[in-house]
């Protein structure tokens, strides 16, 4: 799981920063605004990296999607992607887990079925 999360996470990190440049623009935004938000929502996404397998992090994790969702009321665009990598969140702590349970199953019956060396 942690792969999979992590992987979403680093993506995340790169349009949170694309997210800031396009920020930027609005006249209504001060830069240190724009780019002290910015800056915890990037710096969050690698926290998470290494917290997604600890408890509560994968709660945190979903904290940041509906983050990302409510931020496309500065820049529109994030409503769309938000729900993307909400949707890309889902499926990998989904397929993720199912992944570790695959693991821990073959590593089981590796145990207790290993072979002779002749």
């Amino acid at each position: 799981m942690r792969t999979l999360c992590s992987s979403t996470l680093i993506g995340e990190f790169f349009v949170i920063g694309f997210a800031g440049l396009v920020a930027m623009k609005d006249p209504d935004l001060s830069m240190s605004t724009v780019w002290t938000v910015s800056g915890i929502a990037m710096f969050l996404c690698l926290l998470l990296c290494g917290l997604v397998t600890r408890p509560g992090g994968v709660a945190l994790g979903w904290a940041l999607q509906i983050a990302l969702i409510a931020s496309g009321f500065i820049v529109s665009t994030m409503f769309i992607l938000g729900v993307i990598f909400a949707a890309l969140w889902w499926a990998s702590v989904h397929y993720g887990r199912k992944v570790d349970e695959a693991k821990a199953r073959f590593a089981a019956q590796g145990d207790s079925s290993t072979p002779d060396a002749a």
